[in-house]
């Protein structure tokens, strides 16, 4: 029997919510504000529940992303990934990461945020990856997702359909939100928001 630990990403293993990121380092702080007051009634209606998070989502995505060429769109996230990422890993989650392959767990990161600026990352440190997926048609980002958004019980879907959790003897599991709780609920041992620092 194996061990395997699955963790969540934004919140978790990062300090802050990595899309934010990336849109300011990619269209700059002005634009992102900007951006952030045109598009504050749909942010307002996903705070009170009357939008999905993958609507939300895929707003903010169009809004930013839309019509954005992919190879210039990675290449933006690739400079993310060696410039501003490793600003806000957690040492602790470092730390917990190393301890974990160690002890001969396979480790792997199972995020609604889309593939394109965490897998190089995850690549360079031996770690699965499950992610949201982005749309593309012809070489241009259409702002949406490809698929579901891979937050809550689609986690669990994701992760059911990669791995037969029955030859996993111990399953750990790491997030930080209620869209990490289904994840939570497959592990032998559950880490809801490990790293933070109690002030």
């Amino acid at each position: 029997m194996s061990k395997i630990a699955f963790f969540d990403f934004d919140g978790t293993i990062t300090t802050k919510d990595t899309l934010l990121e990336v849109i300011k380092a990619q269209k700059g702080k002005a634009a992102f504000y900007t951006g952030f007051i045109i598009n504050a009634p749909v942010l307002i209606g996903f705070k009170l529940k009357l939008i999905s998070n993958q609507v939300a989502k895929e707003r903010m995505l169009k809004y930013f992303f839309g019509g954005d060429s992919i190879s210039s769109f990675q290449q933006g996230c690739d400079a993310f990934i060696d410039r501003q990422l490793p600003l806000i890993i957690r040492p602790q989650a470092l730390a917990e990461i190393e301890m974990l392959k160690a002890a001969g767990f396979k480790i792997v990161i199972v995020s609604a945020s889309p593939q394109n600026w965490i897998k190089r990352w995850s690549d360079s440190m031996g770690l699965g990856l499950i992610a949201t997926q982005l749309e593309v048609a012809g070489d241009r980002l259409t702002g949406f997702i490809k698929g579901k958004n891979c937050n809550a019980e689609e986690k669990v879907i994701r992760i059911k359909a990669e791995f037969d959790l029955s030859a996993y003897k111990e399953i750990y599991c790491y997030g930080d939100s209620n869209g990490d709780k289904a994840m939570l609920a497959l592990a032998t041992k559950a880490f809801y928001k490990p790293f933070r620092t109690v002030s």
